[in-house]
């Protein structure tokens, strides 16, 4: 009889202790549409869900988790850039701990300095002869601002399990920089779009003090297009105040005017209009930079109206 009940005990001890098992999933991580010439990061977050179960002497024990997650299918370019591809183009992002993104979410294996951070969870006792627990983490993600040369279209990354080296154990470590025990794995998917996208500034004109208007005076302006790079634009300037021809602008005081015309060109030979003068506008093909177009302004000679200070404004129009 003694033998027997050794013999049992024997058996039972593995299934009352030491076997934890953990199993996790990863929700996708998705930033929807990014405007990439802004300064601005485009956030989002994903969950990593954790169930851990484990025997009846496991009940009230600390299990350690250590989610690793390494650079995905697009590479790090460094330690505060992840990578989408779009084919070849990357999209810069990253993945962080902390709501305040401060803290990179990295792994025990790459090669930045970053590291998994713990999380530690307390197996309970349910009925039977098993423990369990559950619990979930937050993961941040931020693409980050001012990428001009970003291509238009879908970015990803994809995390398969050479990514997601999830260790836990029962342990008290508090630190996940040499992580050890089993390993679960999960998968997942970030992925954001670039959408064409443009912005305009422009430098006024100014035809300075003048006397009587017996000859051409010149100046000059400019209009500035930043655009997603392959995307195509158009740049019109309407007829002013007045809504005149692109040559027969005016600049007013009350009731008077100066007459001037805005042009496309140095020697102030092709006018630069809208569409209401076929041919008159200004295209062009956005390369992420900033792209600036002079405004050739010409006051021709005419009738010296008061002496005063004469303006009109004119709307740039970029189409893209």
């Amino acid at each position: 009889m003694f033998r027997s009940i050794v013999f049992l005990l024997a058996l039972l001890l593995p299934a009352l202790a030491f076997a934890q098992s953990c199993n996790f999933t990863v929700t996708n991580m998705n930033f929807g549409a990014v405007d990439s010439l802004s300064g601005n990061p485009v956030t989002t977050t994903a969950t990593l869900n954790i169930s851990c179960t484990g025997g009846l002497l496991d009940g009230g024990r600390r299990i350690l988790i250590c989610p690793n997650l390494g650079p995905g299918s697009g590479g790090a370019s460094s330690a505060t850039a992840r990578q989408m591809l779009n084919g070849i183009n990357p999209l810069n992002y990253q993945i962080y701990s902390d709501s305040g993104m401060s803290v990179v979410w990295g792994s025990s294996t790459w090669a930045y300095p970053s590291r998994a951070p713990a999380f530690a969870m307390t197996m309970t006792l349910l009925g039977g002869l098993l423990s369990a627990a559950t619990g979930s983490m937050t993961m941040y993600g931020a693409v980050l601002g001012s990428q001009p040369t970003a291509a238009t279209g879908a970015f990803t990354s994809n995390f398969s399990s050479a990514d997601t080296a999830f260790y836990y154990s029962y342990s008290s470590a508090t630190t996940c920089d040499s992580p050890s025990g089993s390993v679960g794995t999960a998968t997942f998917a970030v992925s954001a779009s670039v959408a064409a996208n443009c912005l305009v500034s422009v430098q006024n004109i100014n035809f300075g003090t003048q006397g009587v208007l017996s000859g051409n005076v010149d100046a000059t302006g400019s209009v500035t297009a930043t655009c997603t790079p392959g995307t195509t634009y158009t740049i019109s300037l309407n007829g002013g105040v007045a809504n005149a021809a692109p040559t027969a602008r005016k600049m007013s005081k009350g009731t008077e005017n100066v007459t001037y015309g805005l042009y496309k060109d140095s020697s102030r030979s092709q006018p630069w209009g809208d569409a209401n003068t076929p041919g008159s506008t200004v295209a062009g093909t956005g390369n992420g930079t900033a792209q600036l177009l002079t405004v050739y302004g010409r006051v021709p000679p005419q009738t010296t109206p008061s002496p005063g200070s004469y303006v009109d404004t004119v709307v740039v129009t970029l189409t893209y």
